[in-house]
């Protein structure tokens, strides 16, 4: 008698043996996906410069062969859009599991592309760009005015695009939904070779003990790795928290500072060197502030906060009590940091827990708040990898976002100045009698001449002579 049962799949994982085939079988189904549901080509491929009609045709081929200086050559895959007489073209190339982008591949089928007048290439890895819109691979010819241009999607990308799709935008059609489902669950599995970012790298563990140790040499490749990683890990954490929320979170510096790839790693390398911090922001659309989270290496202590800017229309302890009441579901360790208006440093600080009992708890005497800064602290994981049994860093890192959204974020709404209220004249002018009394109580005690002359000096409109 039969026990078990194996599910019929759209996209098996049984039967992968080998990367190869891994790889073969990601890239296969990916585009075949991707040529069904339209919505999703349209999600991906618009920001790349595809017609971004919703009737355009979208057709994709694998293991696509060129002859190229003498020899043939045979990229992933093909991508081709066509609206009308126009037509969009891209190359694919598919990397799965730990297996790298290079260089030199990527170069090839730029020119390639470039010959067969192609508009783009597309590379595809569990590589995470450690900075929006930039390629992993150092050492591309393509320039930012090159009429080919090369754009990477990671893995995670796409299966956050895949699950936004699904979960927040929908999908019309029921039989594209579950074959993106089909895709969704194939991409999920460890099998696929399509991996989340899960490592912190083999250099991870002596960083870690050297910036304990104030020892860091920010210029070493084990620094400059993990630093690189840790964007990479930010990237992470914005593609899954934007797959939850079905928004694009977007990862920025600290204090809404810009992204500059050429010196972000060598200036948070030092920032690792000197203090011992990782740090970095995410952005998600209409919430109060960016989130700004912080790995202290040093202290072991990681730590997410945003600051919410207080009302100006009433008091200190109201100010507060606006707030509060917005933070129901913050955790009683949650930290309130209290910020005077143009402050170096806050004034005063205390749990919520503290704050709900009693306003003055975060209320130093003399220091009015203008902002308030709130923050959430949790132990920093120290394994290299995420899943082990051991707490690892990354999950660490995963959890207190996904914690800080949802348990004080989410929930926080800006204060806004309300609107001028009308103000009403009265129709009838003040009683005469009323403005000689306050006349007459001015001039007391003056010679009646002078009183007489002051009236006579000062005539009041509707008075009676």
């Amino acid at each position: 008698m039969v026990t078990e049962f194996t599910r019929a799949r759209l996209i098996p994982v049984s039967g992968i043996d080998n990367a190869v085939e891994a790889e073969t079988r990601a890239a296969s189904a990916f585009l075949a996906v991707l040529g069904i549901v339209r919505p999703f080509s349209k999600a991906l491929l618009d920001p790349l410069g595809a017609s971004r009609a919703t009737s355009a045709t979208v057709e994709t081929f694998i293991e696509v062969i060129f002859d190229h200086q003498g020899r043939r050559v045979r990229p992933d895959g093909l991508i081709a859009v066509a609206h009308g007489a126009k037509s969009w073209k891209a190359l694919v190339e598919v990397k799965t599991g730990e297996n790298p982008l290079t260089a030199d591949q990527v170069n090839m089928y730029w020119d390639i592309a470039r010959t067969e007048k192609l508009q783009a290439v597309i590379t595809i890895s569990n590589e995470i760009s450690p900075v929006s819109g930039v390629h992993p691979t150092a050492g591309l010819k393509v320039r930012t005015n090159s009429a080919v241009q090369v754009h990477h999607f990671s893995w995670s990308q796409i299966l956050s695009e895949a699950i936004t799709q699904m979960a927040h935008r929908g999908v019309d059609d029921i039989e594209q939904g579950w074959i993106l489902n089909e895709l969704i669950r194939y991409l999920k599995h460890q099998a696929s070779g399509a991996l989340q970012f899960r490592d912190m790298g083999p250099a991870w563990v002596d960083v870690r003990e050297a910036a304990r140790s104030a020892t860091i040499d920010r210029r070493g490749d084990g620094t400059l790795d993990v630093v690189r990683r840790w964007d990479q890990l930010l990237q992470s954490a914005a593609l899954k928290l934007g797959a939850d929320i079905g928004r694009d979170v977007v990862v920025v510096l600290p204090n809404g500072r810009k992204v500059d790839a050429r010196t972000r790693a060598s200036d948070l390398a030092l920032s690792l060197a000197s203090t011992g911090i990782l740090d970095g922001a995410l952005r998600v659309p209409n919430a109060i502030a960016d989130i700004q989270v912080a790995a202290d290496v040093k202290a072991q202590l990681l730590t997410a906060s945003v600051d919410v800017e207080l009302p100006r229309d009433r008091g200190s302890r109201a100010r507060l009590t606006w707030l509060v009441n917005q933070l129901s579901a913050a955790p009683d360790r949650t930290v309130l940091e209290s910020w005077p208006r143009n402050a170096r440093a806050a004034a005063g600080s205390a749990t919520i827990a503290a704050v709900r009992e009693d306003r003055a708890a975060l209320l130093p005497e003399g220091k009015e708040p203008a902002r308030v800064r709130i923050l959430l602290r949790s132990p920093m994981g120290v394994a290299r990898k995420a899943g082990t049994k051991n707490a690892g860093f990354v999950d660490s890192v995963l959890n207190l976002f996904d914690s800080f959204y949802e348990l004080v974020v989410q929930d926080l709404k800006a204060w806004q100045q309300p609107a001028p209220k009308r103000q009403v004249l009265p129709d009838e002018p003040a009683e005469p009698v009323l403005i000689r009394a306050h006349v007459a109580e001015a001039l007391e005690g003056q010679p009646q001449r002078e009183e007489s002359a002051a009236f006579g000096a000062l005539p009041v409109r509707g008075m009676p002579n």
